[in-house]
């Protein structure tokens, strides 16, 4: 790999078709690490099967797709193999029962519940069973566990859409300082480019599966602020993702 390139993601003549019926048909893309990206689609556009093929968790059907400059690999049954580092959250992810404050285990230290759980209707939330929480409630926690990942890579879907002003901004803070404290490349999809072109520096308009264009947003990911090539090794590591085998 060339280890000047800013390249974390490049595909080229990108197809997914589902039963015949072609979903995902991408020329050209490129990613660069350290940016934060902002992908924008009405439903059935492509952004959530897009997320899911950079998360390595569904395959391209023709086409290509590097990471860090190699091709995903597969194990010996041509499933994908896990990569830790990259980590994609889906805000409606329906959340199997039990108590809420069982998805955190033991991060419910006063510290953690008064960062998220010490406002509002959320004083409640972790005492709730997960079966009867709200949409909005649902979101809210997927998002806390996306913030609260440390991955290299991170991909969120349907950003934005369950939140209110005052969430949407403290959010936004906690991926900013991901980005730039952790050099963590960041994804967002949505439907309103409102939710994303104040954090994003880039984005990319999908239709019908294919880019109908490209624009800079406000937002300064960490590519745009400092040269990758002279910045620090990332820091605050919490934990060391094992290497992928060379084999195919």
């Amino acid at each position: 790999m060339n280890k000047l390139s800013t390249l974390i993601y490049e595909l080229k003549g990108l197809r997914k078709t589902y039963n015949d019926q072609t979903v995902l048909n991408i020329g050209r893309l490129q990613f660069h690490r350290g940016t934060v990206y902002g992908i924008i689609g009405p439903i059935g556009s492509g952004k959530s099967t897009l997320m899911k093929i950079m998360a390595g968790i569904d395959k391209v059907s023709t086409g290509s797709i590097k990471y860090d400059d190699e091709p995903f690999e597969s194990n010996w049954l041509g499933k994908i193999r896990p990569y830790p580092e990259i980590q994609l959250f889906h805000l409606e992810r329906q959340l199997k029962g039990g108590k809420v404050s069982a998805l955190f285990n033991k991060k419910p230290t006063n510290e953690f519940v008064l960062k998220y759980f010490n406002k509002g209707a959320c004083k409640t939330l972790l005492e709730k069973n997960m079966n009867v929480i709200s949409k909005g409630e649902v979101a809210y926690l997927n998002m806390i566990q996306a913030v609260e990942s440390d991955p290299r890579v991170l991909l969120i879907d349907d950003y934005g859409i369950f939140f209110d002003k005052n969430m949407e901004i403290e959010f936004q803070k906690k991926l900013n300082r991901m980005n730039k404290d952790m050099g963590t490349t960041i994804m967002l999809s949505s439907p309103d480019e409102r939710n994303l072109k104040l954090i994003a520096s880039v984005l990319i308009y999908l239709d019908n599966g294919h880019i109908s264009k490209i624009r800079s947003g406000i937002g300064k990911g960490i590519n745009q602020r400092k040269n990758l090539s002279n910045r620090p090794k990332r820091q605050r590591q919490k934990r060391s993702y094992p290497k992928q085998s060379s084999s195919r």
